[in-house]
């Protein structure tokens, strides 16, 4: 259990920071900074989890002199922090901005006056960042001679992780430059239907899904070896699982849905597209 006992500094920074946040922001009543928390806490806990063995011997051990250099990781632990750091520098990034553009994000209109319950989205946050992130925080705490080498699951896992990262980027940018174009006046279209969003009512989250299934699938050829205890490959499985569960059940596109039901509930194109593209994966149901 020495595995798991690693990951309690990880959730602790994830908490402390995001308390931080919370502590700044909630006076405020600002939420423009929401997503670029979420950013920074991400890269802040895969770095710690990276360099845990690292800090644990030299501050609390007295045993190590000198930091290891970033290459002296295994390839997977560095495939997977880095896997991590692209995806959250860029959606942070791109919410952040869009946020900052809009004068504020939307989905907090009424929930940033309620300063207890704004407190709570940014632990929610933190949790999120704990649970999603297990599969990184596992494959990083342990020392890199544990780790067995890359092969053709791992390849398979990038591609996996990869093809889901360009979905979410395509789609994002292809509403964005629908929205664009419908600011300059360009069409007067009331919703997105072309493109990916021609075959998913919500392709940006189906590459979300993706994502953070190749992360897991990177990560599963060391948590199955003797390192770790019998059945951490299944307990890191619940990142995919949490993901989808908060996004297809939760917080992702029951609330858009509804949103658009109550917008475009006269609006017959709407209709006809809703009953024609798939609610979330391409190949499933429009309901």
């Amino acid at each position: 259990m020495a595995v798991f006992s690693r990951l309690i500094p990880v959730a602790a920074s994830a908490y402390a920071l995001q308390t931080i946040f919370a502590l700044v922001f909630v006076p405020q009543q600002n939420e423009k900074y929401y997503d670029l928390g979420g950013a920074v806490g991400w890269v802040s806990t895969t770095f710690l989890s990276l360099y845990y063995p690292a800090l644990k011997a030299k501050f609390w051990d007295h045993s190590l002199g000198s930091f290891p250099y970033l290459l002296s990781f295994a390839p997977r632990q560095l495939l997977v922090s880095a896997a991590v750091g692209v995806w959250a520098v860029r959606l942070g990034s791109f919410l952040g901005m869009r946020a900052m553009k809009a004068g504020g994000d939307s989905r907090f209109d009424e929930i940033k006056k309620q300063p207890k319950k704004f407190a709570y989205y940014w632990i929610a946050q933190a949790t999120w960042i704990t649970i999603v992130g297990l599969p990184v925080y596992f494959c990083n705490v342990v020392p890199s001679y544990v780790h067995p080498p890359l092969g053709i699951r791992d390849y398979l896992a990038l591609g996996i992780y990869a093809g889901s990262l360009l979905l979410e980027v395509t789609a994002d940018r292809q509403k964005s430059a629908w929205r664009e174009a419908k600011n300059r006046k360009e069409h007067d279209e009331e919703f997105i239907s072309s493109g990916l969003w021609s075959i998913s009512r919500h392709p940006n989250y189906v590459g979300e899904i993706g994502i953070w299934t190749g992360i897991w699938a990177l990560s599963s050829s060391s948590l199955q070896s003797n390192a770790y205890p019998r059945g951490t490959i299944a307990f890191a499985a619940i990142s995919p699982l949490f993901i989808y569960i908060l996004i297809r059940k939760a917080s992702g596109v029951p609330p858009l849905e509804r949103a658009a039901d109550k917008k475009f509930e006269n609006n017959p194109k709407y209709q006809q597209y809703k009953n024609t593209v798939p609610v979330f994966w391409p190949w499933g149901s429009t309901k």
